[in-house]
């Protein structure tokens, strides 16, 4: 039997469970949580890597690979994450690359965390696909605690969208696994005029790749 295990701050992650069980109906999928430190999307890189390496250490123990569903310790964490744990790790970063290439207004906007945001790792994924693109990033800061809480305020993610689409966005990257639960508000306040992308999809796919799954 194939043995997954899957880490995140909190409730996001349960996203991508759900997809992985749609895909590997055979694995075991043990999901882990680190909902006492939430929310992660304020922390530093040093704190991100303090506060996993433990928990991932002993979810490493029972499984062949782990992903990493979230966006903030991906891109903050996981070179180093790495090089300290025995079995592969498959992250989750925003969306750029795709994005870039799919915008025909040559604006896009990354809905992340401010630790993803202020991380080296979006800053090179934007400095290395993006060019020419304008990218926006709205504050979307208080967007974890309320799905956290299930406190879900359609006016905050209405004027979000509103906004990044009257500035010319048509693709909305979604940038942290929390957002994944309200993804369709955001198509729906996206009223067709952007796209809305998220990265579970190329995750299982590198998750087959490294398990030596069949697609």
């Amino acid at each position: 039997m194939t043995n997954i295990g899957v880490f995140d701050s909190g409730v996001g992650g349960l996203s991508v469970v759900n997809a992985i069980k749609k895909s590997i109906p055979s694995a075991r999928i043990e999901y882990v949580e680190d909902r006492e430190n939430l929310p992660y999307g304020n922390k530093t890189p040093d704190q991100l890597y303090n506060l996993s390496l433990p928990i991932l250490n002993k979810l490493s123990k029972n499984n062949d690979a782990i992903v990493i569903a979230c966006n903030t310790l991906t891109t903050n964490c996981i070179e180093r994450l790495r090089s300290a744990l025995p079995v592969p790790l498959i992250g989750m970063e925003p969306m750029v690359k795709p994005a870039a290439e799919q915008t025909k207004t040559k604006v896009i906007a990354v809905c992340a965390t401010p630790a993803t945001l202020a991380s080296q790792r979006y800053a090179w994924l934007r400095n290395t696909y993006a060019k020419g693109v304008e990218v926006i990033e709205p504050d979307c800061s208080d967007w974890t605690a309320m799905i956290e809480g299930n406190t879900v305020d359609r006016d905050n993610i209405r004027e979000r969208i509103d906004n990044v689409c009257d500035r010319g966005a048509d693709v909305i990257v979604l940038g942290c696994t929390h957002y994944h639960w309200i993804e369709d508000i955001v198509r729906e306040e996206a009223k067709g005029r952007a796209t809305v992308i998220q990265p579970i999809q190329p995750v299982i796919t590198q998750l087959k790749r490294v398990l030596k799954l069949p697609d």
